[in-house]
């Protein structure tokens, strides 16, 4: 895998990430709705301020690991997993209803929920980390790459959608977001059966 490779990897996961519709996009938009643009922009940042311990303790515990491989299996084929059921929500995906008359959030909230949600610890567990991992056998950028691509794209199309709602009430609903998630949804597929090949490769399988 090359450095573009991972760079292309970290802006599919964050788009899906950012776009997918979960608890903190939940708060991006009934934020946005109530207390306009820039309170929604205030969630959408939360993931640079709750995420670092996840990201430092999963990629501490692979890279301390003795045998790594049956590890980076085992992880890969949970990531095929998750990537499958992430694409089959986004394929199935129709448009999203957001109370407008949520109570007001804080950044201190945002934090806290993201904090609970299962999904970051999930997903740097068995697809950012062994990605991260792997990246770094080829070089310190590729792996700064990823993490940096990643996360630019998934608070980056949180703001977007903040500015967007903002803007329009109507867009979760619209056409254009809804073939956006359904395309995501065959794209995570693609890696899914590209991390199923990781696994049956780390077990000699392949």
């Amino acid at each position: 895998m090359s450095e573009f490779t991972f760079l292309v990897s970290g802006i599919i996961f964050g788009l899906s990430s950012g776009l997918i519709p979960g608890p903190l996009l939940t708060l991006v938009i009934s934020e946005t709705l109530k207390h306009g643009i820039r309170e929604g922009i205030k969630i959408s940042i939360v993931p640079l301020l709750s995420d670092l311990p996840i990201v430092l303790v999963t990629i501490l515990i692979l890279t301390r690991l003795s045998d790594i491989r049956p590890a980076l299996g085992i992880i890969s084929i949970l990531g095929t997993i998750f990537l499958i059921y992430l694409a089959i929500e986004s394929l199935s995906f129709r448009g999203s209803d957001i109370d407008a008359e949520a109570k007001p959030q804080s950044v201190k909230k945002g934090l806290i929920t993201n904090l609970l949600n299962p999904s970051p610890y999930i997903f740097w567990l068995s697809i950012g980390a062994p990605t991260v991992v792997k990246a770094m056998d080829i070089g310190l950028l590729s792996a700064f790459l990823f993490i940096f691509s990643f996360y630019f794209s998934l608070v980056g199309s949180k703001i977007i959608v903040a500015f967007v709602t903002g803007r329009s009430r109507h867009f979760l609903k619209s056409r254009n977001f809804v073939y956006t998630i359904r395309a995501l949804g065959l794209i995570l597929l693609i890696f899914a059966a590209l991390f199923l090949k990781n696994a049956l490769g780390y077990f000699g399988w392949l």
